[in-house]
C-alpha cells in the first residue's frame, strides 16, 4: 500500500531559532511556530492555537537561523516525524516534530530593498519576478487593435 507524508504550515516563530551542528559538521536547527486552529461549529468565537516543533537540517537551517526571528510568520513543508525514547526514570517518550524541506517568507513585501538582507527578515521577501505586471501600449508591440466586436469570429 502506498503512503504519504506531506505538512504545510503557515504560522509565527514562538522563539528564536536554535542552531547547532552536529559532531560531523552538519547544521541543525530547531524551533517552533504557533499556527492558529480553525473553531468549530459549536464553539465559533474560541480561537484555539496549535505549537509546532519544526528540524531543519543543512541549508534550510542556516536559512532559518540567518532570516527568522521570535514573531516572524513562515511557511514550512515537509514530512511528519515521530521519536521515541526512554528517560532516565524508564518511562517511554514520544515526540513528534516536522522535519522541514521547504520553508519560505510570508506576508507582503515591505522596505525597497531586493535581497533578504535589504528588507530584514521581518518584513518578508518576494522575488522580483512576481511583481505587478506592466503593459506596453506602444505601437510596436505584438498585439494587434481589433476596430470592432463584428470582426469577432464568436
Amino acid at each position: 500500500m502506498a503512503s504519504f507524508n506531506k505538512v504545510i504550515l503557515m504560522g509565527n516563530m514562538t522563539a528564536d531559532p536554535e542552531l547547532r551542528q552536529t559532531t560531523s559538521g552538519i547544521s541543525i536547527c530547531s524551533f517552533s511556530i504557533a499556527v492558529n486552529r480553525r473553531s468549530s461549529k459549536a464553539e465559533p468565537n474560541q480561537q484555539s492555537v496549535d505549537f509546532i516543533n519544526i528540524v531543519a537540517w543543512r541549508q534550510q537551517a542556516e536559512f532559518v537561523s540567518r532570516y527568522f526571528k521570535k514573531g516572524n510568520p513562515i511557511l514550512v513543508c515537509g514530512q511528519l516525524q515521530t521519536r521515541t525514547w526512554t528517560d532516565q526514570q524508564g518511562q517511554k517518550r514520544y515526540a513528534t516534530d516536522v522535519v522541514a524541506d521547504e520553508i519560505s517568507f510570508t506576508g507582503p513585501a515591505a522596505g525597497g530593498g531586493s535581497t533578504p538582507e535589504d528588507r530584514g527578515a521581518s518584513q518578508g521577501y518576494t522575488p522580483q519576478a512576481y511583481g505587478a505586471p506592466t503593459f506596453n501600449s506602444a505601437e510596436n508591440s505584438n498585439f494587434e487593435e481589433i476596430p470592432t466586436d463584428e470582426s469577432l469570429p464568436f
